[in-house]
């Protein structure tokens, strides 16, 4: 499985950015596909994700209802739509990818395939 993430960037606080992660060698029936982001000095945490193959998502409380997962198979690619952006939402966002047989979707230490990390920086 290869990830490449993109989409970072600056953003006032209120804003939307759209982040895209690039999958291939992913199949559809065997696995999930997630965003984990890491906040300076502080832990990676649980953001989102999809199974690949039956599209059912996954938040974490801090951004349900701003932020949207979504998947283009024909492209091999998932998106995080990012709405009403908060200061607290700086962080690298990096997508991931578990089979679902690994653990839990939200449990960061399931996820064994990672991409670079995509930077989202979120003024006031």
């Amino acid at each position: 499985v290869q990830l490449q993430a993109s989409g970072g960037g600056l953003v006032q606080a209120g804003g939307s950015l759209r982040l895209s992660c690039l999958a291939s060698g992913v199949t559809p029936s065997t696995y999930t596909l997630g965003w984990i982001r890491q906040a300076p000095g502080k832990e990676r945490e649980f953001v989102s994700a999809i199974s690949w193959g039956g599209g059912s998502t996954y938040y974490a409380d801090p951004v349900q209802g701003r932020f949207t997962i979504s998947r283009n198979f024909a492209k091999n690619t998932m998106y995080l739509q990012m709405n009403s952006l908060k200061v607290e939402d700086t962080a690298v966002y990096y997508c991931a990818a578990k089979s679902n047989v690994a653990g839990g979707v939200r449990s960061v230490s399931s996820y064994d395939s990672w991409g670079q990390g995509t930077l989202v920086t979120v003024s006031s």
